[in-house]
């Protein structure tokens, strides 16, 4: 399922895709309704009704490119949906309306000595499809059009996966298998649209579910590589699903935190701590939307995290799946 998930393509404001894929594999489990700005709201009943109204949430879309013009020679001007690393995205390969094209730069034998010293920009760079003019490239392309990583999903090594869109079709992935299995309460799923371009779904689905509690399944960034040591590392494949207590735009509930920290402790799970204040999901819109609600983030180190290259650990998604299974009945409570 997560290759499958992972080989879709799905930006920012074009997750139609992943969306189709997701009701597919939950319209026989729960009610589910898609609101107007594409996310996805179900309702899974459970055995009992509480108390307290639950919402687990994931978003759908990807990082990825918008096509901004085409030029008299047939390559075409782009810029990023959603925060990519320039330096990530030269020479890299992208699908644009089902055709390929690599997204090329100026050799470096024409590069000034600024230009050598600096990174190259995203303004600099172009996508090639291969079209011999302008017009030859407006029979596949237009401006406004998207343009996604080519999928390539693999594993490697000693169980780690390698695909685009780890972050956070991993989330969607959980929230399908939850969805299906047999849960003690009533639960509330998202799957949110527009995350990476400023949690927008996030704010409208759970302006609609009002929950008192939320728990936000993501992907985070992992920076355990050579050089690198402490708390900079800021997390490690290998050591479990990651509990946030604080990042760029949340600070999550403390007894949350505690209780899912507790919680691995007492079932032998190992789990760690995000040990850097940056980043951010959408748990920051989720906080503050209505009359407000406890929010935990529960997510999967991931390494080169927005690009076509992220790497995770089999070995975490197993253990996220554990602390999931003995964290969520204490929710409701």
């Amino acid at each position: 399922m997560l290759k499958e998930l992972c080989n879709l393509n799905s930006t920012s404001g074009d997750e139609g895709a992943v969306r189709d894929y997701i009701i597919n594999k939950i319209k026989d489990y729960c009610k589910y309704s898609v609101d107007n700005l594409g996310s996805i709201i179900a309702f899974k009943k459970g055995n009992k009704t509480p108390s307290k109204k639950v919402m687990l949430c994931a978003h759908m879309d990807e990082v990825g490119f918008i096509i901004t013009n085409i030029d008299d020679s047939g390559y075409l001007s782009f810029s990023t949906v959603g925060g990519i690393d320039s330096k990530v995205i030269a020479d890299r390969t992208v699908i644009i309306n089902n055709i390929k094209g690599v997204i090329g730069l100026k050799p470096i034998h024409l590069l000034s000595a600024d230009e050598l010293k600096n990174s190259p920009t995203v303004k600099s760079m172009r996508i090639d499809i291969g079209a011999k003019d302008k017009d030859d490239a407006l029979k596949y392309v237009h401006p406004g059009d998207y343009a996604y990583f080519s999928p390539d999903f693999y594993e490697f090594g000693d169980g780690f996966i390698k695909s685009k869109a780890l972050d956070d079709r991993i989330g969607c992935m959980l929230l399908i298998e939850l969805i299906k299995s047999d849960l003690e309460y009533d639960t509330y799923f998202c799957f949110n649209v527009q995350e990476e371009v400023g949690l927008r779904g996030a704010m409208c689905t759970s302006y609609q579910v009002q929950s008192d509690v939320s728990v936000i399944l993501e992907a985070t960034t992992a920076a355990d590589l050579c050089g690198v040591a402490g708390g900079d590392r800021v997390c490690v494949l290998g050591d479990g699903p990651v509990v946030s207590f604080m990042d760029g735009r949340t600070i999550y509930d403390k007894e949350l935190y505690n209780l899912a920290m507790n919680t691995a402790k007492e079932n032998n799970i190992p789990v760690q701590t995000k040990t850097a204040i940056a980043g951010g999901n959408d748990a920051g819109a989720i906080q503050s939307s209505g009359k407000g609600s406890k929010v935990l983030a529960v997510s999967l180190p991931c390494r080169y995290i927005h690009s076509d290259a992220s790497v995770v650990k089999k070995s975490d998604i197993k253990e996220t799946r554990k602390l999931l299974n003995k964290l969520l009945p204490k929710l409701y409570d």
